[in-house]
């Protein structure tokens, strides 16, 4: 297995202990993940409980994607730099803090800000990957990284159905303060079971690089996710668009020219790192497709003709399984990585995500249907998320590692905006009224559903491109150069 070239740059010797680090950063990551589903099931109802309008209402959801793009890529790097315990242990205050801000607010604005400071958490699940490349021996750093890197589709998977409970059966705030909890819980683990591991990365913090990433992200990813309710063709939406084309050309042009870069471009361009990203663009659109489909399928009402009728609850009752079947999944990934390596697994995850959608179009009229097509869709998406990193960290120096890994992740979540715009787009399109209120088709269901089918197909194919290096001596070469490099 490539990764296994990483045993001589180990600075901590397997323990007893170990097996708690993995439990904790896999903790870290599915709480961290929690906080993206925490307020689905109160979206209905934010307007009411916040004394707003549904427009303003629907920041509560923007400021968790803007705020965990922008977070996650400078916690990384700051992570190479000065600790990746350190970084995790600070980027635990913002979910904490903004729990309990959430858990008190009533009104718009400080929900908002609670919101958007619980997306600075974000960064644990990157930092936490990249921790156990330091912090673990060869021979457990493939099922480990699967564990972990599966905890953000767990979380997301798990959290839904948790949080319906919650919101039906007591105050909409008693959600935020058990995050809170659950926040501390994770900071007070992290700080005692994760060593510290010697620093390996020099220079400074690139600060030019990350306010040009910010920039050009919040640009980016505010028109995309704006773009239905704002109108694609106004003028605040291409000029945000024409906006992030240009402030992320400039910061192209800043990143090859400074010495201590935000991201290293340089790297980033080596085909194995490339096409690693591309895929995973590609993938997120893909895995994120079947979340904004299957819950509309699953709670509008029977009478639609193709509509389920789940309350809220057993909407995310019947998702939940899919999160139980990725933690079953990630180490049957692991296994697949070792004996074939992480391209191999990359690609077979595509494809079985791509097969989960092209069952969906045909078993999408029952609950048991889609709850099958659901199960599927998250073991690809298993497979797919524990090969993604041990890619990248095959590639990069150990300088690099959660730099690398946070720009891998912010490539996931693009993906996902993307998704977002266009399945909403086209559900938009294809829609009739029902009661007054417009309702997708059940043909624009299934276009929606071929369209993740497609795009899964795509994943797959890019990764079918990444480059494989066959010995260990050539990847332990190739590593001593990228490190000369840096």
């Amino acid at each position: 297995m490539a990764l296994s070239s990483i045993d001589e740059e180990k600075h901590v010797d397997e323990s007893p202990g170990s097996k708690g680090i993995v439990g904790v950063l896999a903790l870290g990551g599915i709480v961290a993940a929690v906080m993206q589903t925490l307020v689905v099931p109160l979206l209905g109802q934010l307007p009411v409980l916040l004394h707003t309008s549904a427009s303003n209402a629907s920041w509560v959801v923007t400021a968790t994607l803007l705020a965990g793009a922008v977070a996650t890529p400078v916690a990384g790097r700051l992570g190479d730099l000065y600790g990746k315990r350190r970084m995790l242990l600070i980027s635990a205050v913002p979910l904490i803090a903004g729990s309990v801000l959430c858990a008190v607010a009533d009104s718009v604005l400080p929900m908002i800000v609670g919101r958007g400071l619980q997306g600075m958490g974000m960064g644990i699940l990157p930092l936490g990957i990249s921790a156990l490349r330091d912090l673990l021996p060869a021979e457990r750093l493939g099922p480990s990284i699967a564990m972990v890197s599966a905890s953000l589709g767990i979380g997301s998977a798990l959290g839904l159905p948790v949080a319906a409970v919650v919101a039906q059966h007591t105050n909409w705030h008693v959600l935020f303060w058990g995050a809170a909890g659950l926040s501390v819980l994770v900071a007070i683990l992290i700080y005692v079971v994760v060593p510290d591991v010697p620093v390996v990365a020099t220079g400074r913090f690139d600060v030019v690089g990350a306010i040009g990433l910010g920039a050009g992200l919040i640009c980016l990813l505010l028109g995309i996710s704006k773009g239905v309710t704002w109108g694609w063709g106004s003028g605040s939406i291409v000029g945000l668009l024409a906006a992030a084309v240009l402030v992320l050309a400039l910061w192209g042009w800043w990143e090859l020219r400074t010495g201590d870069p935000m991201v290293d471009l340089r790297v980033a361009r080596r085909p194995r790192v490339l096409l690693t990203n591309a895929s995973s663009a590609v993938l997120g659109f893909g895995m994120y497709s079947a979340s904004l489909i299957v819950p509309q399928l699953l709670v509008l009402p029977k009478i639609t003709g193709y509509g389920l009728g789940q309350s809220m609850l057993a909407m995310g009752l019947w998702m939940a399984p899919g999160g139980i079947i990725m933690m079953a999944v990630s180490p049957l990934g692991a296994k697949l990585s070792a004996a074939r390596g992480p391209k191999v697994t990359l690609v077979a995850g595509a494809l079985v995500l791509a097969a989960g959608y092209a069952a969906s179009v045909v078993i999408m009229g029952s609950t048991w249907g889609l709850l099958v097509a659901v199960c599927i869709c998250n073991s690809g998406v298993a497979l797919a998320y524990g090969a993604m990193p041990a890619l990248i960290m095959s590639a990069v120096p150990l300088s690099e590692t959660a730099a690398a890994n946070s720009f891998n992740t912010l490539m996931r979540s693009i993906g996902a905006s993307f998704s977002a715009a266009i399945i909403g787009v086209v559900l938009a399109q294809l829609s009739t009224t029902l009661g007054g209120h417009p309702i997708p088709t059940e043909n624009g269901f299934r276009v929606g559903l071929f369209i993740g089918c497609g795009v899964a197909l795509a994943s797959a194919a890019i990764a079918a491109f990444i480059p494989v290096r066959n010995t260990g001596a050539s990847e332990r070469s190739t590593e001593s150069e990228a490190v000369v490099a840096a």
